[in-house]
């Protein structure tokens, strides 16, 4: 049990503040640098759809506390809420022409580079889960998975 607690005691204080300063850095970067690319995007969807730029969705995050996860928006504003897209009967209807160009290059996920920035979120870990996928979230707690963050890249 001894050496149980002297990893995570390790655990905790290097590899958890080293992971979150990786994080912190990284988004950064990625919202500095790639502002200019943000505008862009930006612009093309306001002038190519109707809607915001942005598309804010409940997320499930460490130890399940909620917060919104931003993404560019790559669908009509009528398409259905806090329904995963693999689950509609026809998606490609509700995807916007850059919605297909953004998607296809994952370029959509860059402004989660906030949610990173801010805490919510991590580089690598899970991907968070809708707020209402209640069997995937249960099967997470089996593996522990609800007790860590929520990754943009990862398992």
């Amino acid at each position: 049990m001894a050496k149980k607690e002297r990893f995570l005691s390790l655990r905790q204080r290097f590899y958890l503040p080293f992971k979150r300063f990786f994080d912190i850095l990284l988004s950064f970067l990625v919202i500095v640098l790639l502002s200019p690319l943000f505008l862009v995007i930006a612009i093309i969807i306001k002038c190519s759809s109707k809607g915001p730029v942005f598309f804010k969705q409940e997320r499930i995050g460490k130890n399940k506390k909620r917060f919104k996860i931003i993404k560019f928006r790559t669908m009509r504003t009528d398409s259905p809420k806090d329904t995963p897209t693999h689950l509609l009967d026809n998606p490609e209807i509700y995807i916007t022409k850059i919605g297909h160009f953004l998607r296809k290059t994952s370029l959509d996920e860059i402004p989660q580079a906030f949610n990173i920035f801010a805490g919510h979120m991590s580089i690598v870990g899970p991907r968070p889960a809708l707020w209402n996928q209640d069997d995937l979230i249960a099967e997470r707690d089996k593996y522990h998975a609800n007790n860590i963050k929520p990754g943009l890249s990862g398992w």
